[in-house]
């Protein structure tokens, strides 16, 4: 068999997660990894606004990649965000692919 005829490996960028193509998305979820944290904790370890974390949380919740949760402790409010199982397979697909791309050191052969 020709290595004509051979279908071409598909690049592992085509493996990536759109969503967390956004450096704070992306920056939430590690930050998330396998753990629960509140709305303080994370803004201040991002270093980021309270609207900007607001926002790209918010669009992580509607990619159903976290869960955020709101109650109170005493009588001040408090948000707890977290990934969901779909967040975390995502987190770790989105990884494994960005490996990939980052191990690729060499262009096949022929190329």
């Amino acid at each position: 068999m020709s290595t004509h005829n051979r279908p071409a490996p598909v690049h592992p960028r085509h493996q990536l997660n759109n969503v967390l193509m956004h450096p704070v998305r992306f920056s939430i979820m590690a930050a998330l990894a396998h753990t629960e944290t509140d709305f303080r904790t994370l803004r201040d370890h991002l270093q980021v606004s309270d609207s900007v974390l607001s926002k790209q949380a918010t669009a992580l919740e509607a990619a159903l990649l976290i869960k955020i949760r709101k109650g109170y402790i005493g009588k001040r409010p408090r948000t707890w965000l977290r990934t969901t199982p779909e967040g975390d397979s995502a987190w770790t697909s989105h990884l494994a692919a960005l490996r990939e791309i980052a191990g690729a050191d060499a262009l096949p052969p022929g190329l």
